[in-house]
């Protein structure tokens, strides 16, 4: 008696509806496997009119049907959901001697049912969410082989939906489970103050940029850059301000080099670099248009008077007739080179001239 007072509370409907819409099945395309289930219903059960449904809040949406030619037909002419209201199959012998069903249209009018048999289709949390139904034109009955038969299919129905739900969870689970592989992935490899690569991801990207010019790539060049007198930032206005100083030039960076061009953090207050496919010169010019943009940009917005930085940066080529440490090394060398000179400037390695 309880369970049938659960079964006509709103709060019941609304959980019903929500087990229904988990198993998002209504609205899909016709499937081949729900096809096959109602022409073997239709077929063991002898009846022309075979239905795979569920029961939504306003109408009763057809998976499969066979012998009616619709989709959906609305809830309130709906025998179905009568079936839902009662465990196990629903049997109406004849439609006409039924009071629920004496007067539906579909009895009185077309297509004139007479006969119907339901299984249920039920959740595994015990929610009735539509039938596998047969109906037939002559009031009649069913053995009991096809009743068994009958709910068998019924639990095929919902043996398919529960699979089909977990293949939406298991492919959801592997979404994010890569979601969260790039992720640390990314957080592994980037400067968590910048987002730039960090020194071990700029190495493994540098590497790879050599073995393929050693392969036959075109050159490349290589740029080292170290913010000039960074430590009286920090110990004059505090490392907050150093931070929004290193932030502020990661921007920067972005904004002058290329897209193709990757940037690192090398560590602290130097930068490192690489342009593919640029040459010495044009790894120069860019370098210039950094160290301008430097002298016209105030670096924290709290300071008084505005706070500008300088950068001392060296210019290398980098091809693979050299190791990744011998790149480093040498621009490297050519930063040192660029303090010498007073800071402020950029030092690039000579260009080979090749002589015909």
């Amino acid at each position: 008696m309880g369970k049938q007072n659960d079964l006509c509370s709103a709060e019941y409907e609304h959980q019903r509806l929500q087990a229904l819409a988990d198993y998002r099945i209504l609205d899909t395309p016709e499937e081949p496997v729900f096809d096959d289930i109602v022409e073997l219903a239709s077929l063991i059960c002898e009846a022309p009119i075979a239905v795979i449904n569920f029961i939504d809040c306003h109408r009763q949406w057809f998976k499969s049907e066979k012998g009616l030619g619709v989709r959906e037909t609305p809830l309130d002419i709906s025998i179905c959901a009568h079936a839902i209201l009662q465990p196990g199959l629903f049997i109406v012998p004849d439609t006409t001697q039924d009071p629920r069903f004496a007067n539906n249209p579909l009895v009185t009018g077309e297509p004139y049912l007479r006969f119907y048999a339901g299984a249920l289709l039920e959740s595994r949390d015990g929610y009735p969410l539509g039938t596998l139904c047969v109906l037939d034109y002559q009031p009649r009955d069913l053995t009991q082989r096809q009743c068994f038969a009958l709910q068998t299919l019924a639990n095929q129905v919902m043996a398919h939906l529960e699979l089909m739900q977990a293949h939406r969870q298991q492919a959801e689970l592997i979404r994010e489970l890569e979601a969260t592989r790039d992720e640390l992935a990314r957080h592994a490899s980037t400067d968590p103050l910048t987002g730039l690569l960090n020194r071990r991801a700029f190495e493994q990207r540098l590497q790879q940029e050599v073995a393929l010019m050693q392969r036959g790539a075109s050159s490349s060049s290589l740029m080292l850059i170290d913010l000039d007198h960074f430590k009286t930032v920090n110990d004059t206005l505090g490392h907050k301000a150093g931070d929004e100083v290193i932030v502020r030039f990661a921007y920067m960076c972005r904004e002058v080099f290329r897209q193709a061009d990757v940037i690192g953090r090398w560590g602290g207050e130097e930068f490192v670099v690489m342009l593919p496919r640029a040459s010495v010169m044009e790894a120069e010019r860019a370098a210039e248009r950094l160290r301008q943009t430097l002298e016209s940009t105030p670096m924290v917005d709290t300071a008084t008077p505005p706070l500008y930085v300088t950068a001392s940066i060296g210019v290398c080529s980098l091809n693979g007739a050299s190791s990744m440490d011998e790149c480093l090394h040498r621009t490297d060398e050519l930063l040192y080179q660029a303090k010498e000179n007073g800071r402020n400037c950029t030092v690039c390695e000579q260009e080979k001239v090749e002589v015909r």
